[in-house]
């Protein structure tokens, strides 16, 4: 169990880290598209200078990028051999078809990044689109593969031995739309809450600044549109766990007995010795009503499944309440900025306006981890649900699990500092050039 936990702990840093790389480098090239075409109706030089920026910075992750998902391909065989043989074979075809994705998006980029004045706007502007589709696709691939480890179908077993394949069948899994939807929501509301940041962060000294300003709106807008959507998609997700994986749903809750008329806790530390919730606030009966529609059906608790079954419930709880807490930010946030644009009143002059958006910046960057803990511990002990435990995936060579933890985490440390170092360079060129 020592190693196991090594293990987990390893792959856990270097997904914390990649998922920010591979969320920047989903939403940035929708951003620059949205920028260029802005620029194409308008003629306005600040969306071209935001388009620019934006194609370069989002070069800078995609190359970061494409190096911590090589990183993530090394660990999968290095930590999990043993799941890679067990479901290489039906959830190689999301991989390979991320690897074509990933292929266009390059070609497509280096295209879009060396044509500004060697092709017509038209079709540079068509080479931006194909770079953010691509990019989207490349994530979709991805939390599909995903998806099939939360909800496995296409596979027949045999002893415990994969002996059929149906790859198809295995993309269009259970769980696919409800996590891809969701996951692509939060790339762009993260990516666009963060760009917004910078720009709320310029505006605060500066607030009549032209490229901050539409830089602000455009990336705002995104992030601000989306947000509601995205809390409807969540509901849509734990209808989905409900559904397909009820220890998670219980976990995510910190529901330990299985109840009719089940409460919604919000808030509060649970306590598995217990099996009690602390400062948490429940309201009565609304757990039953968002899953079934009806305050007297009955949910199922933690005390329905077997221990070892079980998913870690403080982590899950706190990760999904933060993630539900810095989502409702966003929406409040968002009903803000309308009652600004209603009362026409500036947005770059309210500077509690523009601090609230700077603080969501970072939020978003919580509430996208936070998602993820709990999509990824909210499975445990499985690998893949009711198939293969995580304790069966890991390797044999378990000697070099330490080594490869200390290793794996310092390219990880060395390519946020180099990224940020670049961005920051980035940034001192443009301020000199503009």
């Amino acid at each position: 169990m020592e190693h196991l936990f090594e293990a987990r702990t390893q792959f856990a840093i270097s997904m914390v880290f990649h998922i920010i790389f591979a969320v920047y480098g989903i939403g940035l090239p929708l951003l620059m598209v949205l920028a260029e075409r802005r620029w194409l109706r308008t003629s306005d030089p600040a969306y071209l200078t935001l388009a620019r920026r934006w194609a370069r910075a989002g070069s800078l992750l995609f190359a970061i990028g494409a190096v911590s998902g090589t990183v993530i391909a090394f660990e999968l065989g290095l930590l999990w051999p043993r799941f890679m043989q067990f479901a290489g074979a039906v959830i190689g075809m999301p991989f390979s078809m991320e690897g074509f994705a990933f292929f266009i998006e390059a070609i497509f980029f280096a295209l879009y990044l060396y044509g500004w004045d060697r092709i017509s706007p038209v079709a540079h502007y068509r080479c931006g689109v194909a770079v953010a589709v691509s990019a989207v696709m490349s994530g979709v691939f991805v939390m599909d593969a995903n998806a099939w480890m939360n909800s496995p179908a296409g596979l027949v077993l045999r002893n415990g031995a994969v002996v059929g394949a149906h790859p198809l069948v295995a993309m269009l899994n259970p769980f696919g739309t409800s996590e891809i939807l969701h996951m692509v929501l939060a790339a762009y509301i993260t990516v666009g809450f963060g760009v917004a940041a910078v720009y709320a962060w310029s505006l605060l000294r500066n607030p009549q600044d032209p490229v901050s300003r539409r830089g602000f709106g455009l990336a705002f807008a995104l992030a601000a549109i989306l947000s509601p959507v995205q809390i409807l998609s969540g509901h849509y997700s734990s209808l989905a766990v409900g559904s397909l994986q009820p220890p998670k749903l219980a976990a995510m809750e910190a529901l330990f007995r299985t109840t009719a008329c089940a409460p919604e806790m919000v808030g509060g530390i649970p306590d598995p010795v217990g099996q009690t919730v602390h400062f948490g606030v429940p309201i009565p009966c609304l757990l039953s009503v968002l899953m079934h529609a009806n305050p007297h059906a009955v949910v199922l608790g933690l005390d329905a499944f077997p221990s070892s079954e079980r998913p870690n419930t403080v982590v899950v709880h706190l990760a999904f309440q933060t993630m539900v807490a810095c989502g409702f930010s966003f929406l409040a946030l968002a009903l803000w900025a309308l009652g600004l644009r209603i009362t026409k009143r500036d947005f770059a002059a309210s500077k509690a306006f523009l601090r609230c958006a700077l603080a969501c910046g970072f939020l978003s960057i919580l509430a996208l981890e936070a998602g993820w803990f709990v999509t990824e511990v909210g499975r445990q002990p499985w690998t893949a649900y009711h198939l293969f435990t995580t304790a069966q995936s890991l390797t044999a060579a378990t000697g070099t699990i330490v080594p490869s933890l200390v290793a794996f985490s310092a390219i990880y440390v060395f390519l946020a500092v180099l990224l940020v170092w670049l961005l920051i360079g980035l940034g001192t060129h443009h301020n000199a050039t503009d």
